[in-house]
């Protein structure tokens, strides 16, 4: 038996397990074998416990942290709603709602607020509001490349040149250029808008602008385009002035620029020069000779005469202006057409005005984009990069700019895809929104403070009635309000007026004329009022009318009645009652309380409550008592006098004065 279980236990020291193959349970008084599972369970149920407040390692201590000072930063794009910024700040809405009521400001949860709102709030709840909203030329600006802090350097004159139809703007160019392109143009009248670059013979370079008309140059300055530096204003010397010259004259001086008077045809057998400067004093122009300010060069654009002395003019007025560019910097300019045309796409013709346009490059005009794929300059060649004062046209955006509309090269696709999505957000708004001119809403503006001259351009059916409407216009004139005449000429109302209206922000009279139909339509998409009359009278009424409006109104007082005070009372939760007696006129609820001791005022304010014994009155007249509470006043006293009085808003009339006032 020794050696059977001697066997036994060597076997179960080796696996424990039986012969064939089964575990044999382990028999009643056996060794059991090692188990480690068993021996860590029992240590830990009789390891001694640690004693409370001993710690094997330093305590880490408990810190109070605040929040970052950027985590406190409010970011807000012009507007937030409530609940946005409730979150923002870690807040519940109603609890924002409360601290905005504290502040005066009415809110729901879905109400919109501005930044200056924000702003105003935030720092009283331990937040800074931060705008994060960035115009189109923000974003322009600061992906500007190159060196933009670079020595300027003289730049080209741009030079636009305008007058009436015929008398020879084209040719003039032509002569100059010295290239025949007038008699490619049906009926030698401007079919586009061209740019050129003329080099004169003492080596200096000017930026000619050939316009049809004046509509594209008013076009280009009513989006902001200041591209002219000089007009040159072409009269034919055997014409004389006409209605597009005297339009021409007061686009130019609507624009700031300065003029030079190009004296056309001198070689015709009727040309008179003295003539053409004594018409034209009529509109302010006056010679050098004559002591005014305007250059006259006599010119023949067909025997190529006067043609350096204008040029020379040109020159002079340049050097004047110190006109200069940086080269050296991303290219910034305006747009002078834009055009879609088969196989090439979106072209546009534009001039830069500083820094250089380069092949390759993002660039923005308007609310369109793309990347500078051609560029080809006046004389069909095509070109790498052009500076400051070129006229290109330039192929590769993905629309067609207006004209006059501003570009600029910026760092990258996403700088411009950013600047146009502003700009296109900007127009659409725009569009819901007409900014339209009225004689109507010109009382409304007048009370803002906003306007206090009334712009107008006036056409007439005769010159007679044209002069007799304008002396009278400038005898309604005041010191405090001016009635101003933009422009004024015979004829019917054009587009070109209803332009030149939208950009003065004015109105386009018309007496004993119509418009036509292009102006009737430019007039409904610029908002501009066009208002016609065939009696003198009624157009003088309405004139006065609006101009009558833009006067401040005379504030009046007027008092209305008096009551003595013969008791007081005190009521609890309203104040002092005073028991008076209506010795004159009436005394209403609605009236001012005025209140009057030994013949020195007291108090002014509402009159809070009014009574006749016990019962709400409405009015009380002379000869009743009434008891009366003057609002947030308890001073009363036997014997003060209470006057009600009103204050009214009267009209004031027009005074004469002289025209030039």
């Amino acid at each position: 038996d020794f050696g059977r279980k001697r066997d036994e236990k060597r076997r179960n020291k080796g696996g424990g397990v039986a012969e064939g193959g089964a575990a044999r349970p382990a028999e009643e008084g056996e060794v059991k074998h090692f188990d480690a599972a068993e021996f860590r369970k029992r240590e830990m149920v009789f390891q001694p416990k640690k004693k409370k407040g001993i710690l094997s390692r330093p305590a880490m201590q408990t810190q109070i942290t605040k929040p970052k000072a950027s985590k406190r930063v409010i970011k807000v794009n012009q507007t937030i709603r409530v609940s946005d910024l409730a979150m923002e700040m870690g807040l519940k809405a109603p609890a924002l709602i409360k601290a905005l009521m504290k502040n005066g400001v009415m809110a729901a949860i879905n109400t919109d607020l501005d930044f200056e709102t924000v702003a105003l709030i935030l720092p009283e709840m331990g937040f800074e509001a931060v705008n994060s909203f960035k115009s189109a030329e923000e974003v322009i600006v600061e992906t500007a490349f190159g060196d933009i802090d670079a020595e300027p350097v003289i730049r080209p004159p741009v030079v636009t040149i305008m007058g009436h139809v015929d008398h020879g703007k084209t040719s003039l160019l032509d002569a100059i250029r010295n290239a025949n392109v007038a008699q490619g143009e049906a009926g030698g009248i401007t079919q586009h808008i061209g740019a050129y670059q003329v080099k004169t013979e003492d080596g200096h370079v000017i930026t000619f602008l050939d316009t049809p008309g004046h509509e594209a140059f008013t076009a280009m300055r009513a989006r902001g385009a200041n591209v002219t530096d000089i007009a040159v204003i072409v009269v034919a010397a055997d014409d004389g002035v006409m209605p597009q010259t005297a339009e021409a004259i007061s686009h130019a001086k609507a624009a700031g620029v300065p003029m030079i008077v190009a004296i056309n045809k001198m070689d015709k057998p009727g040309a008179n020069p003295e003539r053409i400067k004594q018409q034209l004093t009529e509109y302010e122009v006056v010679p050098e000779e004559w002591g005014g300010t305007t250059m006259f060069v006599g010119v023949s654009a067909v025997k190529k005469t006067g043609i350096k002395e204008l040029l020379e003019q040109i020159h002079l007025i340049a050097e004047v202006g110190e006109l200069k560019a940086n080269p050296k910097r991303s290219g910034t300019g305006a747009v002078i057409e834009a055009r879609l045309e088969k196989g090439r796409g979106h072209v546009a013709t534009i001039l830069v005005k500083d820094g250089t346009v380069k092949i390759g490059q993002q660039i923005v005009a308007g609310t369109v984009m793309g990347r500078v794929k051609s560029m080809i300059n006046d004389r069909g060649e095509r070109i790498e990069e052009a500076g400051p004062g070129l006229p290109v046209e330039l192929l590769g955006l993905n629309g067609s700019p207006q004209a006059g509309d501003q570009f600029d090269i910026v760092k990258d696709e996403k700088a411009a895809e950013e600047a146009v999505g502003i700009r296109r957000e900007i127009s659409d708004k725009a569009k819901m929104v007409t900014n339209k001119i009225s004689l109507d809403d010109i009382f409304a503006k007048a009370k803002q403070g906003d306007l206090k001259e009334l712009n107008v351009i006036l056409k007439a059916d005769v010159m007679g009635s044209m002069e007799a409407i304008n002396s009278m216009f400038s005898k309604v004139s005041t010191p405090e309000v001016k009635l101003k005449v933009i422009h004024s000429a015979v004829g019917g109302v054009t587009e070109s007026d209803v332009l030149l209206a939208s950009t003065a922000k004015g109105i386009v009279v018309g007496f004993n004329v119509r418009p036509d139909g292009g102006a009737t339509a430019a007039a409904k998409r610029a908002g501009v009022e066009i208002r016609t009359y065939s009696v003198v009278y009624e157009l003088m009424d309405d004139m006065k009318k609006a101009m009558t409006g833009l006067l401040t109104p005379d504030i009046v007082e007027k008092v209305m009645g008096r009551a003595e005070v013969r008791n007081t009372f005190t009521v609890p939760k309203v104040g002092t009652i005073a028991g008076c007696f209506v010795v004159d006129g009436k005394i209403q609820r609605s009236h001012q309380a005025r209140l009057v001791r030994d013949g020195k005022i007291i108090y002014e304010g509402k009159i809070s409550s009014l009574k006749r014994f016990k019962d709400d009155a409405r009015e009380v007249a002379q000869g009743f008592e009434c008891g009366i509470g003057i609002e947030n006043f308890n001073d009363v006293k036997v014997g003060d006098v209470i006057e009600a009085f009103v204050k009214e808003e009267v009209a004031r009339e027009l005074t004469s004065m002289p025209a030039e006032a």
